[in-house]
């Protein structure tokens, strides 16, 4: 478990001097991204500094609810002058994306705030703390420390992160703190029960449809305790699929009784195949499988990127989760 370099009244010491600052996460953002970004990002506006936030892929349709949504920037940026750049929920600097590194290079300072374990501290300052269930938590604690601005759209943003991290802090990386700082909220006057409805249960009729084809299609192995689905450029086109669709949606294949691991490839417009694994044991570390291929994450959650085609890369990966697999009681 990392150890943070620097604590959270360092990154604040940092933050309070500087007057413009770009906020980036990773590609294919997340609640938990997302969240974590305009969280900061809004606070930091309302504490009167100038505040870009960049993500390099947009933010997915299924959280365009969120307040400010419209001030995330993509590429191709504008020129940014910036006196401080902080990547959020990002193991490695290259995970922001090309584009987004670039204009976060124009900064002097970069702060690096993670909760993955593999995150090797690319920052000049860095809070790295895998026993935190969300960055979006250690954003919260952050901004609480510091004193900074939490309006109701913060706490909408932290919350989002928060929750969707810990499967509606249902997942064992849940923490007493997790539903301590969600009682807080409440007790400031956020409407979760809105946010819970909006994030978990209003999806469009195309999730549905990529639900459908998932449970018809899904494969099986090492005596049920694996489960696996293949996502094709041809579904993706067929249900016109846009980001977020999946977001969570192989939770419903780990809910399966005999499985321990649930696996989703999917096919990506460059040819490669993304990996998302999941474990439901916490014996079976699957962030360990997912590095033998050049990934990595947490130890219930982690993923990949493999050379197609899928079935190939299925197989590939497939074998070597049930190796692990098989090795436990």
């Amino acid at each position: 478990m990392s150890t943070p370099a620097n604590t959270l009244s360092e990154i604040a010491d940092a933050l309070r001097p500087v007057q413009r600052i770009a906020i980036a996460a990773h590609v294919r953002p997340d609640g938990d991204a997302v969240g974590s970004v305009l969280g900061l990002a809004l606070s930091l506006r309302a504490a009167g500094k100038t505040v870009y936030a960049l993500l390099e892929d947009g933010v997915p349709s299924n959280l365009a609810f969120l307040p400010e949504t419209a001030t995330v920037l993509s590429p191709p940026y504008p020129a940014l002058e910036i006196d401080c750049a902080i990547a959020l929920d990002t193991a490695n600097h290259e995970r922001v994306g090309e584009a987004t590194k670039a204009a976060l290079a124009a900064a002097p300072m970069l702060l690096n705030i993670d909760h993955h374990g593999t995150n090797p501290g690319y920052g000049h300052l860095n809070h790295v703390d895998s026993a935190q269930p969300a960055v979006g938590q250690i954003i919260y604690e952050l901004l609480k420390a510091a004193g900074f601005p939490m309006t109701d759209a913060v706490l909408q943003h932290l919350f989002t992160a928060i929750s969707t991290d810990t499967g509606s802090f249902q997942f064992s990386c849940t923490t007493a703190r997790s539903h301590e700082i969600a009682a807080e909220m409440m007790c400031a006057g956020l409407d979760t029960a809105r946010l819970a409805r909006l994030l978990y249960h209003t999806y469009p009729a195309r999730r549905l449809t990529l639900l459908r084809s998932m449970l018809n299609e899904m494969q099986f192995r090492a005596d049920g305790r694996i489960v696996s689905w293949n996502l094709t450029r041809s579904l993706m086109d067929e249900v016109n699929m846009e980001p977020g669709d999946t977001e969570g949606i192989i939770d419903t294949l780990r809910m399966i009784d005999s499985v321990v691991s649930a696996v989703i490839f999917e096919e990506l417009a460059d040819g490669k195949i993304r990996v998302s694994s999941r474990s439901k044991d916490e014996r079976l570390d699957v962030s360990a499988v997912c590095s033998q291929f050049g990934g990595g994450g947490h130890r219930m959650a982690a993923g990949a990127r493999m050379k197609g085609p899928v079935e190939a890369a299925a197989e590939t990966f497939l074998n070597a989760l049930e190796h692990e697999v098989r090795r436990l009681a």
